[in-house]
C-alpha cells in the first residue's frame, strides 16, 4: 500500500482510546446497541468533532461521506472489513454519502454484514469511522463505535472510560442502559446503590469521597429470567505521588536489577501521577504500583520485585488515569493488531497477548542470555573503498526473516559489496512498510524474526568480511509511539510536547517532526545510537531526512530547507560526536541534499553523504545526455571522499524499468530491448563504480530489476525476481557488477585523489592516476556509433580489462570507434584477467590506416545482401583478417578467420542462417579495426 493509506489504516486503530473518549459526543447510534444483522443509524454531530480538518466539512453539506470498517474484535483492526470499491481516500465513495439533516449532523443508515460484506456467521464487534470530504482534504477524527451480540447485553452510556481519576469529594454522573427490559441494578464494590426494575435504563450521580489511592468498581448489572449482562468500570480519587529522587545509577526504560526485580524509570514532565499496570495488577492501577515522582517533576520510578525469573513480563504505564502506553524503551513490544499476522516461521514462540489489556504492551525479561559473539574484532571497510548494498528484507527474500537473509550472505559476498545498509528495523506501524514510521527505537520489528537472529545475521556478515549499517530514522515518529501519544492535543502534538513540534519545520515531514534542539530528543538520540552499536554491534547508521533535523522553518519552501543552516550544522556535529564516543570508526551517513557548503563542511569533520546520481543515469541509459560530475567529491571542493554515489535506491524509479519504457532507439539500435538495455545498465554501472568514493546499489540492480517503483504503490510490496539469476544476460551483468566492485575495493587507483572527469558529451571518459598505475574508462551513451578522440592519458601499452586485450597506443588522441553503449576500461598494468565474453564488444577499435580511410580499405556487395555477401579490401595490408558479425546490441552472431596474402581481397561470407536485419561487420586487420553497416534481407 503506498505511505497514505498506509498511515490512514494504521492511524485507525492508534486513535481507539482518543475516539472512545469522544464517540459518544459525536456519534450516536438507533437503536443503542447495534447488532450486526439489523439496521443501524448512526448520526454524527461534526460540531463536536476535535480534529481541525473537519470544518472543512461544515461547508459543504452534500459532498460528506462516510468512510469506514467492521472488526471482528473489541481489540482488534477495526478496519478488518471494508465495504466493496471503498480504495481511494481521495476520491468521493458513493456508498457512503451522507444524509444532511441541517445544522452540523449528517446520518447513514445500514445493515453492518451487509454494508462492510462480513461473512455469515462472522461476528462483528467494532466499526471504525470518520467522515470525510469528497477529495479527502477535510475529515473528522477516527470514531470507533461497538457492535454487540444478539443478546441481553448492558453498558455504561457514561462515563465512557473503563478507569477514571476523580477529584476528592467531586461526584461521577452515570447512566446505564441494557438492550431490553431487565432489572437493572448499580453496585459499587458489590453494595446496590440503585435498582430498576423492567427497564433499560438508568441513571445516577455517584459521590466519589475523600480516600485517594484506592480503586473503586462500579457494576452496571442487567437480569432477566434467562439471561444476566454486566459491564464494570473503575475509578479512583486522584492520588498524590511520593516524591523521592532517583536512584543513582538509573536511566530511563527498565533497568535489571537483580533475577526478580527491576526499576521502571519513565520521564514524563507535566504529568501528575503513573502508575506501572501488568500482568502482575491484572491491568488496574492499584496503591503500590504508583510510581514516585523526582522532585524536579520529569520522572517517575518505581521498584518491581517478585517478578519470575527469566520470564517475560508484559507491562505498561497508566499515566494521570487517561492513557496507557508502553514502555518507550522496551526491546520488544505485543502488539495487538498486528501480532496475529505473524507466523511462526518468522517469530516462534511469541507470548500471548494478554487479554486483559488494551493496546501495545511492553516486556521485561530477567536474566536474559546474552548473544556470544562470534566476530568480536570486526575491521570496517575503509571508506574509500566502501560498497554498500542497500535491501529491504521484505522484499529481498521470501520468508521476509533474518534467517534467510543471513543464507544469503554467500550471493552478496560473490557480488563482493563490503557493507549492507538495512532499510528500517525499528518497530514501525503495522507489518507491512518501509520502516519509515517507527513507534518504538529500541525494538526490532518483529516482522523480520527475533532478536538472536538479528544478532546471528549481524555477526555472519561480519565473519563474511561485510559491515551492517542501519537506516534509522530519528526525524520523526508515528502516533503509536509513547511520547507522541502521551502529548497529543487533538491531531497534532502538544505544546508541552518534550519531543515534537506541533508543526513540522519543513516541507517533507511525514507523521510527527521531532525537536532537535530540546534536551529530551537529544538524550533519545544518543540512547538509541549507543543502545544499537553496543547491543548489534552495527557498524553505523544512515540517518534518514538528515535535513530535517532543524528548527529553522522553512514551511513550504524546499530551497530555503536547504540552505546553509548553522543550527542544523550544531546538531549533527553534536550527534556525531555522541556516537564516536561510543565507537570511534563507526559510520554516520546522512541523506542530507543540503547546501554544498553545509555538506563540505560536515564532510570535513567526519559525516558520510548520500549522493543521488539515478535521474542522471537513467537519462545515459536512454540515451538522453547528462552530466553527472557531482558525484564526484573533488568536483564539490571537498578534501575527503565522504560522498556515497549511487545510481539507484530504495527511493528512486529503476533504471532498466525506465530504459525498457522509454529510451531512444536510432538505426535498427533499441535500447528497450531487454540485452541492449542490460548492456546499457552494464555501462552505467562502469561509470558510476569507478569514481573514487564510496558507492551504493540498491538491491537487484545487479541483476537488471526492471519493475516499477510505483508497482503496488511506491512502498507496497514488489515482486521477488531471484529467477534473474537464471537468465545468461542479466548473469553477465552481475558479474560485470562484480568485476567492478572488486576492483573497487582491492585497487588502490580506484581510491585516488588524483583523477578526472570528462562527462560533459555522451562520449564520457574518467582518468584514475597512482604513481604506479593509470586507468582510463571511455563509454559511448549514445545510440549511434560514435568515432570520438580517445585522449588517453599518456602513449604506450593500455590493457584492455574485459577482452584482456594489450593495446599499443602511439597517439593518446587517436581515435577510436564506440559501438553504441559500448565501453572500455584500461589500465597501464595488466589486471587478474575478467571472467570472459561478459561484454559483446570484441577487441578495440582504434583508428584505421590511411589507406581504409581513403576508401582503398573495405567494400561491401551487394548491400543489403540476401543469402551471402562480399568483402572487398584493397590496401596494402597482408596477414590475418578476423571478420565479425555483429548485431545492434553488439553481440556477436558470425565470425570467419582469412588470408590476406596479396593487395586484393575479396572474400564470399555466408549470411544464411542469419536473420534479416542491420548488422555491423567489423573487420580487423592486424593492430587496426574498421566497421560497417551491413542489411541482411534475404530472398
Amino acid at each position: 500500500m503506498n505511505l497514505f493509506t498506509q498511515l490512514r489504516t494504521f492511524l485507525f486503530l492508534s486513535l481507539l482510546l482518543l475516539a472512545k473518549l469522544s464517540v459518544a459526543q459525536v456519534v450516536t447510534t438507533t437503536p443503542v446497541f447495534p447488532t450486526a444483522d439489523r439496521e443501524v443509524t448512526l448520526v454524527f454531530d461534526i460540531s463536536k468533532a476535535k480534529d481541525t480538518r473537519s470544518q472543512g466539512l461544515l461547508t459543504a453539506p452534500n459532498e460528506v461521506y462516510l468512510w469506514s470498517g467492521a472488526g471482528t474484535s473489541e481489540t482488534g483492526d477495526a478496519f478488518q472489513y471494508q465495504p466493496s470499491g471503498q480504495t481511494n481516500f481521495a476520491a468521493p465513495f458513493a456508498p457512503g454519502r451522507m444524509t444532511y439533516l441541517g445544522g452540523s449532523k449528517w446520518s447513514i443508515t445500514l445493515v453492518p454484514r451487509t454494508y462492510f460484506g462480513v461473512p455469515a456467521g462472522t461476528p462483528i464487534r467494532k466499526l471504525g469511522l470518520l467522515l470525510k470530504n469528497a477529495n479527502g482534504t477535510a475529515q473528522t477524527e477516527d470514531f470507533f463505535v461497538s457492535v454487540y451480540p444478539d443478546q441481553l447485553t448492558a453498558s455504561f452510556q457514561q462515563p465512557t472510560q473503563s478507569f477514571l481519576f476523580k477529584e476528592a469529594n467531586s461526584s461521577i454522573q452515570v447512566t446505564g442502559a441494557s438492550s431490553a427490559p431487565a432489572t437493572l441494578r448499580l453496585l459499587r464494590n458489590s453494595t446496590e446503590l440503585q435498582r430498576a426494575a423492567n427497564a433499560q435504563s438508568l441513571s445516577y450521580t455517584l459521590p466519589v469521597g475523600a480516600e485517594a489511592g484506592k480503586r473503586q468498581q462500579v457494576v452496571l448489572e442487567a437480569r432477566t429470567a434467562t439471561e444476566v449482562a454486566t459491564d464494570t468500570f473503575y475509578y479512583m480519587v486522584e492520588p498524590q505521588p511520593r516524591v523521592a529522587a532517583l536512584p543513582a545509577g538509573l536511566k530511563d526504560g527498565i533497568n535489571y536489577i537483580d533475577a526478580d526485580e527491576v526499576t521502571l524509570v519513565l520521564y514524563a514532565p507535566h504529568k501528575e501521577n503513573v502508575y506501572v499496570i501488568g500482568e502482575f495488577n491484572n491491568w488496574l492501577p492499584a496503591e503500590e504500583y504508583l510510581m514516585n515522582r523526582t522532585p524536579d517533576g520529569e520522572r517517575y520510578w518505581l521498584r518491581l520485585t517478585g517478578l519470575p525469573a527469566g520470564r517475560e513480563v508484559a507491562y505498561q504505564y497508566l499515566v494521570d488515569g487517561a492513557i496507557a502506553v508502553a514502555d518507550p524503551y522496551t526491546e520488544k513490544i505485543l502488539d495487538p493488531a498486528n501480532d496475529k499476522f505473524l507466523t511462526a516461521a518468522n517469530y516462534p514462540n511469541l507470548k500471548p497477548y494478554p487479554s486483559e489489556a488494551n493496546g501495545i504492551v511492553s516486556l521485561l525479561q530477567t536474566q536474559q542470555q546474552a548473544y556470544d559473539w562470534k566476530i568480536k574484532n570486526f575491521e570496517r571497510p575503509a571508506v574509500d573503498h566502501l560498497v554498500i548494498y542497500e535491501l529491504l528484507v521484505r522484499d529481498f527474500v521470501a520468508t521476509r526473516n533474518y534467517k534467510t537473509l543471513t543464507d544469503t550472505l554467500s550471493y552478496l559476498k560473490n557480488l563482493g559489496i563490503n557493507a549492507i545498509e538495512l532499510m528500517p528495523i525499528m518497530e514501525f506501524t503495522g507489518n507491512e512498510s518501509w520502516g519509515y514510521n517507527p513507534t518504538f527505537f529500541f525494538a526490532p520489528d518483529k516482522a523480520y524474526g527475533t532478536e538472536e537472529e538479528l544478532k546471528a545475521f549481524i555477526d555472519a556478515a561480519h565473519k563474511a568480511g561485510i559491515a551492517v549499517i542501519l537506516d534509522i530514522v530519528l526525524n520523526q515518529a508515528d502516533y503509536e509511539n509513547p511520547y507522541v501519544k502521551l502529548y497529543w492535543d487533538g491531531d497534532k502534538p502538544s505544546a508541552n510536547s518534550p519531543y515534537f513540534n506541533q508543526t513540522a519545520t519543513h516541507p517533507f515531514s511525514v507523521f510527527f517532526d521531532f525537536n532537535h534542539e530540546k534536551a529530551a530528543t537529544k538524550q533519545l538520540v544518543q540512547r538509541v545510537t549507543e543502545y544499537w552499536l553496543e547491543e548489534y554491534n552495527v557498524d553505523g547508521f544512515r540517518f534518514d531526512l538528515s535535513k530535517g533535523f532543524t528548527q529553522t522553518n522553512s514551511g513550504g519552501n524546499v530551497d530555503a530547507w536547504g540552505r546553509y543552516d548553522a543550527g542544523r550544522v550544531a546538531t549533527w556535529k553534536r550527534i556525531y560526536n555522541e556516537i564516536r564516543a561510543v565507537d570511534e570508526t563507526a559510520y554516520v551517513i546522512l541523506e542530507h541534499f543540503a547546501d554544498n557548503a553545509e555538506e563540505k563542511e560536515l564532510a570535513s569533520y567526519g559525516m558520510l553523504f548520500w549522493a543521488n546520481a539515478n535521474h542522471d543515469f537513467r537519462q545515459l541509459a536512454k540515451g538522453q545526455n547528462a552530466n553527472p560530475n557531482w558525484i564526484s567529491y573533488r568536483q564539490r571542493g571537498w578534501a575527503q571522499p565522504h560522498l556515497i554515489n549511487y545510481i539507484e535506491s530504495h527511493d528512486e524509479e529503476r533504471i532498466l524499468f525506465d530504459v525498457k519504457q522509454n529510451g531512444l532507439s536510432a538505426n535498427g539500435y533499441n535500447t528497450r530491448t531487454l540485452t541492449t538495455a542490460l548492456n546499457r545498465a552494464k555501462l552505467a554501472a562502469a561509470f558510476g563504480l569507478s569514481v573514487p568514493g564510496p558507492k551504493m546499489i540498491w538491491q537487484f540492480g545487479e541483476l537488471g530489476y526492471d519493475v516499477s517503483i510505483d508497482e503496488n504503490g511506491r512502498t507496497g510490496n514488489k515482486p521477488l525476481r531471484w529467477e534473474y539469476q537464471n537468465d545468461p544476460e542479466r548473469a553477465k551483468l552481475f558479474q560485470v557488477y562484480s568485476e567492478l566492485i572488486h576492483l573497487k575495493t582491492t585497487l588502490p587507483v580506484f581510491a585516488t585523489d588524483d583523477y578526472n572527469l570528462d562527462f560533459s558529451e555522451l562520449v564520457k571518459r574518467l582518468t584514475l592516476v597512482t604513481p604506479d598505475m593509470k586507468v582510463f574508462l571511455i563509454g559511448n551513451f549514445d545510440v549511434k556509433k560514435q568515432s570520438p578522440a580517445t585522449k588517453f592519458p599518456i602513449a604506450g601499452t593500455w590493457y584492455d580489462y574485459f577482452s584482456g586485450e594489450e593495446v599499443q597506443v602511439s597517439n593518446p588522441n587517436e581515435t577510436i570507434v564506440l559501438q553504441p553503449g559500448e565501453f572500455r576500461l584500461f589500465s597501464t598494468q595488466p589486471l587478474e584477467a575478467s571472467v570472459p565474453n561478459l561484454l559483446p564488444w570484441s577487441r578495440t577499435v582504434l583508428s584505421v590506416e590511411d589507406d581504409f580511410a581513403a576508401g582503398q580499405g573495405l567494400v561491401l556487395y551487394p548491400n543489403p545482401a540476401p543469402e551471402s555477401v562480399t568483402i572487398s579490401m584493397d590496401n596494402a595490408y597482408r596477414g590475418p583478417i578476423q571478420v565479425q558479425v555483429l548485431d545492434v546490441t553488439g553481440r556477436r552472431v558470425h565470425s570467419r578467420n582469412f588470408i590476406k596474402t596479396s593487395e586484393v581481397l575479396q572474400q564470399p561470407l555466408e549470411l544464411g542462417t542469419i536473420p534479416n536485419g542491420l548488422y555491423y561487420l567489423e573487420v580487423t586487420a592486424g593492430e587496426k579495426r574498421v566497421v560497417d553497416k551491413l542489411v541482411k534481407l534475404g530472398n
